[in-house]
């Protein structure tokens, strides 16, 4: 998978926008590519991209468009997008319509700044976890529409592995997620255990994460950048 993960805004109060914008940086990975007040502008946007996004935060309630109508138009035009609804628009006909077109995630006015870095980390891991197989089994369908999670078991560790995971790192990087305490572990104190860097510890995390044999939480214990750390599943 890429390295960055791209993102187009289309929010037409330009507040909002830049909120957003900050939202989606303070989450490692992620670039704002654009920002459109319209929907025409948006879809400019789209129609001349050299890069498509890989992501559009889209609100309900766009100037030149009536109710979900752009969401359909991308729909139609850019089916290969995804898309995360962020709109004050709570009615339950707007919303099953919504999840009708086939929208990644549904986020309610004002977001909370947690569940909106889990949408987007979902997704990562939800990418991550395509380009990691050529095939799913139900239990990897089941996890992704939300039906349980996939169990540790030595398939995950000793089938194909996607590029840039050694099995014998793997699988001391398993060993050592194993052994944490109930808090968790870092990706560099899991880095400083394998004798691994922080940023290849945290990539071998994050595929245990796409694969089922982790999960991520985030620790506001301190002041600044969340710390995100990891548990393994049966904890």
């Amino acid at each position: 998978m890429k390295q960055e993960l791209h993102v187009l805004i289309i929010e037409d109060d330009f507040r909002v926008a830049e909120i957003n914008r900050q939202l989606v940086e303070q989450v490692e990975g992620y670039v704002v590519d654009s920002i459109a007040k319209t929907g025409g502008e948006a879809m400019a946007f789209l129609a001349n991209s050299r890069q498509l996004p890989d992501l559009i935060l889209l609100d309900v309630f766009i100037p030149d468009r009536k109710g979900l109508e752009l969401l359909r138009e991308i729909r139609g035009s850019f089916p290969h997008i995804d898309i995360i609804m962020l709109s004050a628009a709570k009615e339950a006909t707007t919303i099953e319509e919504a999840l009708r077109c086939g929208i990644f995630d549904y986020l309610v006015k004002p977001v909370d700044f947690f569940r909106f870095e889990q949408a987007l980390l979902r997704f990562r891991e939800q990418m991550l976890f395509f380009s990691s197989r050529l095939e799913l089994e139900q239990a990897d369908i089941d996890r992704l529409i939300g039906i349980g999670s996939i169990p540790a078991s030595a398939e995950t560790l000793d089938g194909e592995l996607p590029k840039g995971i050694d099995q014998l790192t793997l699988v001391g990087v398993v060993e050592t997620l194993q052994g944490s305490a109930d808090e968790g572990i870092n990706a560099m104190e899991t880095g400083k255990a394998v004798g691994v860097s922080r940023s290849t510890a945290r990539r071998y995390l994050e595929h245990l994460v796409s694969i089922g044999e982790a999960k991520a939480q985030l620790n506001y214990g301190e002041i600044g950048r969340p710390e995100r750390r990891y548990i393994p599943w049966t904890k």
